[in-house]
């Protein structure tokens, strides 16, 4: 079964066209929501992978089409890849707007934010 840790996991191959972090350790990814695809090819066949619907909520570090479309493409392109991964739809949420308070522990060790005394930590 399909699951947000799951959806999760993958979209950290997912980076930000400005900033060199994932967006799952930048904050973007606001919300997942996995559900059965009861209407997907093969459902309830026995030995075919159940596929489910997908819905993301993400925000965006610069609010550009372009950058939106290119979130949009490596987000679609990386689920495609999971097996049990059916129909996904993404939603551009703008409000709150994305700041680098969001950003995860992770993220910060990835930026290079933490422990470096010449850059502005973010808590």
């Amino acid at each position: 079964m399909l699951t947000e840790s799951n959806i999760l996991d993958a979209l950290r191959d997912c980076f930000d066209p400005a900033l060199p972090c994932n967006i799952v350790d930048l904050g973007l990814v606001r919300s997942v929501s996995v559900a059965h695809d009861p209407e997907a090819p093969g459902a309830g066949v026995p030995g075919v992978p159940q596929k489910h619907l997908i819905q993301i909520g993400l925000a965006l570090t610069n609010p550009t089409e372009e950058a939106a479309a290119q979130l949009t493409a490596q987000i679609l392109n990386r689920l495609a890849g999971l097996e049990e991964a059916g129909e996904t739809t993404i939603t551009l949420v703008d409000h709150p707007a994305w700041t680098p308070v969001e950003i995860t522990p992770a993220g910060r060790r990835i930026l290079g934010l933490d422990g470096n005394p010449n850059l502005i930590q973010i808590r």
